[in-house]
């Protein structure tokens, strides 16, 4: 158990959901701290009432979850942070106003980025400079972004859409680069969190033939078009051979491996990107 405390200091319980890696958060208290009511059950229920779109997706977002009190364990019912926003805006008390700004504000420069792109990568870029990642491993990454991104609209082209055949096709690129697929190559890492990117944890020179596995791969598809899942499944690993040639022969002149067990973790005292 974890008290949060969020709304003036007054404290929110909270659980954590070890399945979906993240927390819960008990919505009697929520309400009790933006409203001062005292009775945020009888409260609750009122506020379904008004809004009728709120109570058809109550269950949908607002799960009964065992949460550890004072008084023992009980049923509560929670929301994760997602669903709390949406309760939020059902709230009209003068102390929810500040997060209806804020969720105003945050939909109109999402909106902003999809006219301008350019705006979504600033935002990226300033996320990762906060987590205290070096300018120049920004500029890979986002550059790496750029190439996923291309090849995912290539495999698109070639029929390709679920996100198990954009693993199974990855695994392969990964694979013929590194020796390792992604969640093999996490494990070498020791990321244990399933929400953990590992290429947030690579360092320039893993972050490089990523890239370039990806980059070739998406060359050759477009050029050959393949029109069958097997094709491209060659085609991945035909990339990836590109990418562990070229990586085997830069270890051989620089004397050491390429891939590294150091990962960035943002919770470090003194965050920093291990070399």
């Amino acid at each position: 158990m974890s008290n949060i405390k969020l709304f003036q200091n007054k404290k929110i319980r909270s659980v954590w959901n070890d399945e979906e890696e993240q927390w819960y958060f008990v919505v009697e208290d929520v309400v009790a701290a933006l409203t001062d009511s005292a009775d945020p059950k009888q409260y609750v229920k009122r506020m379904k009432q008004r809004d009728a779109e709120l109570a058809k997706g109550w269950v949908q977002f607002v799960p009964t979850l065992v949460v550890p009190t004072a008084g023992g364990k009980q049923r509560m019912s929670c929301a994760n942070v997602k669903g709390l926003f949406r309760i939020i805006q059902s709230i009209p008390s003068p102390k929810a106003e500040p997060f209806k700004q804020w969720l105003a504000t945050v939909g109109y420069e999402r909106m902003l980025e999809i006219e301008n792109p350019e705006l979504a990568q600033e935002r990226m870029k300033e996320l990762y400079e906060k987590k205290g990642y070096p300018k120049d491993w920004i500029d890979k990454r986002l550059r790496g972004i750029a190439i996923r991104q291309n090849l995912t609209d290539e495999w698109k082209k070639r029929g390709i859409t679920s996100e198990s055949d954009y693993a199974i096709l990855t695994a392969e690129i990964s694979k013929a680069t590194f020796g390792m697929t992604p969640s093999e190559y996490k494990e070498f890492k020791g990321l244990t969190k399933k929400n953990q990117n590992l290429r947030d944890h690579m360092d320039d020179l893993e972050l490089i033939f990523t890239m370039l596995g990806e980059r070739v791969t998406t060359e050759i598809s477009a050029k050959e078009q393949p029109d069958t899942f097997a094709k491209s499944k060659n085609i991945a690993r035909r990339g990836g051979n590109v990418a562990g040639k070229a990586r085997e022969a830069t270890e051989k002149e620089i004397g050491r491996s390429v891939i590294s067990d150091k990962n960035f973790l943002p919770d470090s005292q003194n965050p920093k990107l291990e070399e």
